[in-house]
């Protein structure tokens, strides 16, 4: 067993989706895409029916992942991710998808239930593990901000979170520095300082136990 930070998520809505073998082809792709950025500790992956899973070093990795997948799917195909943290096992290696098992499985999978419960129908994404108060109340705001952003808006988020600097972006999407800038200021910005205050702290999650191994 190791322990990890466990993300499972799913499709928001995917019975209302026009063409689902079209949408499963597009998340293996960003799923993909997101795995080479991020460098998770077991690689994201389509699993069964709706559902993709990875794991990941760091509660901020998971959040990160989480959120460019968000990101990269939008604004046709939305999804929801639970995140957790504890020992995961692995059974047949070869399988794919993977099998897993476990304690940081299993809170995953207690936060993807979270997020389905009525009253939180508009929340994408939910950490069950060590000081989750804390992280929740940043992913609560991250996606609220998120969820103010217009199509333009997520591109250029995803694009700051990979690290392009304003210009870059602004030759990318064939618009001026100036309006680059009113997207920074209205959310944009926030969400990517967020992101990486937060991967600069101190695992949030981390234990005696887990320092000492």
């Amino acid at each position: 067993m190791s322990i990890v930070h466990t993300l499972i998520g799913d499709i928001v809505g995917s019975r209302r989706l026009d063409d689902r073998a079209a949408a499963q082809g597009r998340i293996g792709v960003v799923l993909d895409e997101v795995s080479a950025l991020v460098h998770p500790v077991q690689a994201l992956e389509p699993t069964v029916g709706d559902e993709f899973q990875g794991a990941f070093a760091t509660v901020a990795d998971a959040a990160l992942a989480a959120l460019l997948v968000r990101l990269a799917l939008l604004p046709s195909i939305d999804v929801r991710c639970g995140l957790g943290h504890g020992e995961v096992s692995v059974h047949d290696g070869g399988r794919r998808p993977l099998l897993q098992d476990g304690p940081g499985w299993w809170s995953a999978r207690e936060a993807l239930d979270v997020l389905s419960r009525p009253r939180r129908a508009t929340e994408r994404t939910w950490y069950v593990g060590p000081d989750a108060g804390r992280v929740n109340a940043f992913l609560l705001t991250r996606d609220a901000l998120v969820d103010r952003l217009g199509e333009r808006g997520h591109r250029l988020l995803a694009a700051a979170l990979r690290g392009e600097n304003q210009a870059e972006i602004a030759a990318s999407e064939g618009i001026s520095r100036s309006a680059v800038s009113q997207q920074f200021a209205r959310g944009v910005g926030a969400v990517r300082d967020a992101h990486r205050s937060f991967a600069e702290a101190a695992d949030v999650t981390s234990t005696p136990e887990e320092e000492h191994e």
